[in-house]
């Protein structure tokens, strides 16, 4: 399931890129940073920091030539608002986990063009991504898109009797693919209330809320 992410061709990680590891090993960010660098050959640069002041973390980026990086909504709109300058020796920059902000993403579309921004939507339960998309600043409305599925994952929106809705008909994400977790250790109930069957594969959905 990590590898379909690792190596999916919208993310593009090569040997040339040095991929910054920050995210704490509890949290699944961290199997991307890890996994985007040794599925394709580049470099990691591990903190060994526990916190990483917003500063502290750009100075890290400049003194190892970091091209990659994954940060939280949280930390890429704090980021932004101290000192969009310290993300310009980027070429990927991943930020995610919550909404992002539509004016911090044309911030940096606009003053760093030389920084592709995805935006990466996905629960732990569909292991990291499950979908992306590449902002651009004429694409920008009211909200930042999800995107579309990432390779080997595939996403429904569907009623309460597990029917595709109709476009702009509210309506569940659910996830489906390699990526899907088995369920909840030690939790039969919640597990089958969150991981159905699919009608369209036969293969488990997850039910995303």
């Amino acid at each position: 399931g990590v590898l379909r992410v690792a190596r999916d061709a919208r993310l593009g990680c090569t040997a040339d890129d040095v991929v910054g590891q920050f995210a704490t090993l509890s949290f699944d960010a961290s199997a991307l940073e890890i996994w985007s660098a040794f599925a394709n050959g580049a470099t990691l640069v591990v903190s060994t920091a526990r916190v990483l002041s917003v500063e502290e973390l750009g100075s890290l980026l400049r003194a190892h030539g970091v091209t990659v990086v994954w940060l939280t909504a949280g930390l890429f709109h704090e980021i932004v608002d101290t000192d969009v300058r310290m993300l310009s020796g980027l070429r990927l920059l991943m930020a995610g986990g919550d909404a992002l902000a539509p004016q911090h993403c044309r911030t940096v579309v606009e003053q760093l063009p030389g920084v592709r921004l995805v935006n990466g939507y996905g629960p732990t339960e569909t292991t990291i991504f499950a979908a992306v998309h590449t902002v651009e600043a004429e694409s920008l409305g009211a909200t930042v898109p999800i995107g579309s599925p990432i390779g080997r994952t595939r996403a429904y929106v569907l009623d309460s009797w597990l029917r595709p809705v109709p476009a702009g008909v509210a309506g569940e994400l659910y996830v489906a693919g390699e990526g899907v977790t088995r369920g909840y250790a030690g939790h039969p109930g919640m597990t089958a209330s969150r991981f159905v069957a699919s009608p369209f594969s036969g293969d488990r959905m997850y039910r995303t809320g």
